[in-house]
């Protein structure tokens, strides 16, 4: 990863980068399931905003640019990951590596497990959860064109 990338919280601020980031990192999954309606896609602002205000988020900053982020809520010691994206010019140095690897840190004595999902067809999501660990659990079929791949990380103790 590169050496000027810093992992932070995330505020209510960020919400409306937040949302464009997603949108521009999703595009490609959204093309690749043949399907443009996939919930980061259609996510409002308030719905963001919401979702910050009331979970673990994280960013990947280079300067003033925000490079990536991902979202967690702990249920049950259960650390549930979500909205994992990347900047498109970005993908492939490390950035998504290391929100994953910030955000289980942040977990870590809160929660046993990491749990998330992907879709079937997305073959370097599923690489780099399967490098960082993530085993899959089982898979769902939520319509015809899209099938989610569920995987699970036990977490150590601290």
């Amino acid at each position: 990863m590169d050496d000027d990338v810093r992992i932070e919280p995330a505020g209510v601020a960020d919400a409306g980068q937040i949302l464009t980031l997603q949108r521009a990192a999703y595009v490609t999954e959204a093309q690749l399931h043949g399907d443009p309606f996939l919930p980061p896609l259609v996510e409002s602002l308030d719905q963001v905003c919401k979702m910050i205000a009331g979970s673990l988020v994280l960013k990947a900053m280079i300067g003033t640019r925000l490079a990536g982020s991902v979202r967690a809520r702990i249920n049950d010691r259960t650390c549930l990951v979500g909205r994992l994206a990347v900047a498109p010019d970005l993908q492939g140095r490390g950035i998504g590596r290391a929100l994953m690897e910030a955000m289980e840190a942040e977990a870590i004595g809160r929660a046993d497990a990491c749990v998330l999902f992907t879709g079937h067809l997305s073959e370097a999501n599923l690489r780099l959860y399967r490098r960082l660990g993530y085993g899959e659990t089982h898979r769902e079929r939520v319509a015809d064109h899209l099938m989610l791949v569920h995987m699970r990380k036990t977490l150590g103790r601290v």
